[in-house]
């Protein structure tokens, strides 16, 4: 069993799509981050970082794992399942994880932060973050026309990491128009029974189907955690 702390965003869902991916057991552990539970002190015992997501892995002696990368990677390793067992594969695997890690989440949750949630709109950062992710999505669709998912023929952790993100990309104002082998990753990932299980939790968020009142509400929500 696997005690699973998380909250509905894309670094949350890459754990949980990565539990249900793997079919290992694992209970659920609601932390509200619009409300702080992650900067509460039982939490920061578990979590330095005060950040969602942690596991606690009951079997293997109530070993603690934070940070969503490195949680994939442990994950992966226990199973040995979404990281291929040869060294180039692996390699390869993990580059685009990194990728993931180092671009794609700090860029476009920065264009999300300066688009959606900073309390002045200023038109520098937003195109700034926005070109660059836009930039970001062109490597990831250049790669997605050379093979069907970001580490070649299978399915990874890589692309489990990327999905979440990639796919809120309308939330940050950004646009995959003319990025069809990104489109169709996205689709190709979505259909995945293990990954619709895992996008619901710990509860359903669809941004794209939300009214503009209720983006503005939930944005607001929001902007307080992103100013503290």
């Amino acid at each position: 069993m696997i005690d699973l702390y998380t909250d509905s965003t894309p670094n949350g869902w890459k754990v949980s799509i990565a539990l249900e991916e793997m079919g290992l057991k694992y209970q659920v552990h609601h932390v509200r981050i619009r409300t702080g539970e992650q900067k509460l002190d039982w939490y920061v015992k578990l979590n330095p970082n005060g950040r969602i997501p942690t596991i606690v892995d009951r079997d293997n002696d109530d070993f603690v794992v934070f940070e969503s990368g490195a949680i994939l990677i442990y994950l992966a390793e226990k199973t040995g399942l979404f990281l291929p067992p040869d060294s180039k594969g692996r390699s390869v695997t993990m580059q685009w994880l990194m990728f993931q890690m180092a671009g794609i989440g700090p860029m476009q949750g920065q264009a999300n932060v300066f688009y959606r949630y900073a309390p002045e709109k200023i038109p520098y950062a937003i195109n700034r973050y926005q070109h660059e992710c836009r930039r970001l999505f062109e490597v990831l669709d250049r790669r997605l026309g050379m093979c069907p998912y970001l580490a070649g023929d299978q399915y990874t952790i890589a692309d489990i990491a990327t999905w979440p993100w990639v796919r809120g990309y309308a939330w940050g104002g950004l646009s995959i128009d003319g990025l069809d082998h990104l489109n169709n990753w996205l689709e190709r990932v979505a259909a995945r029974p293990a990954v619709q299980r895992g996008r619901n939790v710990p509860e359903t968020v669809n941004h794209d189907k939300l009214s503009e009142e209720e983006q503005q509400k939930m944005a607001q929500e929001v902007r307080k955690i992103v100013m503290e």
